[in-house]
């Protein structure tokens, strides 16, 4: 079923074949160790191949709890007075979430994401910049010369950062050419720059590099982030939350 039709839900293993809600977690539970599906808020979805891009409404629920402790962790780095810089994916939207709950005073938003901007501009007074640019459907993001124009005229105190693939002896890499040099220039105007990550980015890497870890300060990923990666990027110089 999931190779057919790209996901499941616990509620149509339940209906399909017959047996409990419990029984029916525990089995995607087993497939998603095994590497048959990737586990995803109510049900799993097919694996992540090379090739194809998975929309953002199902990778919101992809590692959804993970996500949200990411997220939660990197709300409280932000400050009063800052300026900062929200990139795509579906953890900086569950940021934005965190964001619109408890704003820290006075901060300027800066994002290229239409999913977050929406979740932000729902802030009672938000202070938000819209960079605008060609349209990236899989991403819901703005991208392109125009975004990078406008980038390179302001200056952030913080940047958060999504990423495709980690790899701490490459980078950080992504899908999308002309998002990765949007994201190099908002890496070039922040003081600082925090990669969140679950851990099923890590050892992955995608066809456009972003960066490598030396203008990175930290990463923020989960406790099933492996070891042996968390401590390489440690020996760099970068810190790494594990939230």
């Amino acid at each position: 079923m999931v190779g057919e039709n790209g996901r499941i839900t616990v509620e149509e293993v339940v209906r399909r074949f017959g047996v409990s809600a419990v029984t029916a977690r525990g089995d995607l539970d087993a497939l998603s160790e095994s590497g048959s599906l990737v586990r995803s808020h109510g049900g799993g979805i097919r694996p992540l191949t090379a090739n194809p891009e998975h929309p953002l409404r199902v990778r919101e629920g992809m590692h959804h709890d993970e996500k949200v402790r990411i997220a939660q962790a990197a709300a409280q780095l932000i400050r009063p007075l800052q300026t900062v810089i929200l990139c795509t994916g579906s953890t900086l939207a569950e940021l934005a979430a965190q964001i619109r709950r408890n704003c820290p005073e006075n901060i300027t938003l800066i994002t290229y994401a239409l999913n977050v901007a929406a979740k932000l501009a729902e802030l009672p007074n938000p202070s938000l910049i819209m960079l605008g640019g060609f349209f990236r459907p899989p991403s819901t993001a703005f991208v392109g010369p125009h975004a990078e124009q406008i980038m390179h005229s302001l200056h952030a105190d913080h940047c958060f950062m999504s990423t495709v693939g980690l790899d701490p002896d490459v980078g950080l890499t992504t899908l999308d050419i002309m998002e990765a040099q949007l994201n190099r220039r908002m890496i070039e105007s922040a003081s600082q720059v925090t990669v969140l990550a679950d851990s099923s980015k890590f050892g992955h890497r995608s066809l456009s590099l972003i960066s490598d870890f030396r203008p990175i300060h930290r990463v923020i990923t989960d406790i099933g982030a492996p070891a042996a990666e968390v401590e390489k990027l440690r020996s760099r110089g970068v810190e790494v939350i594990l939230a």
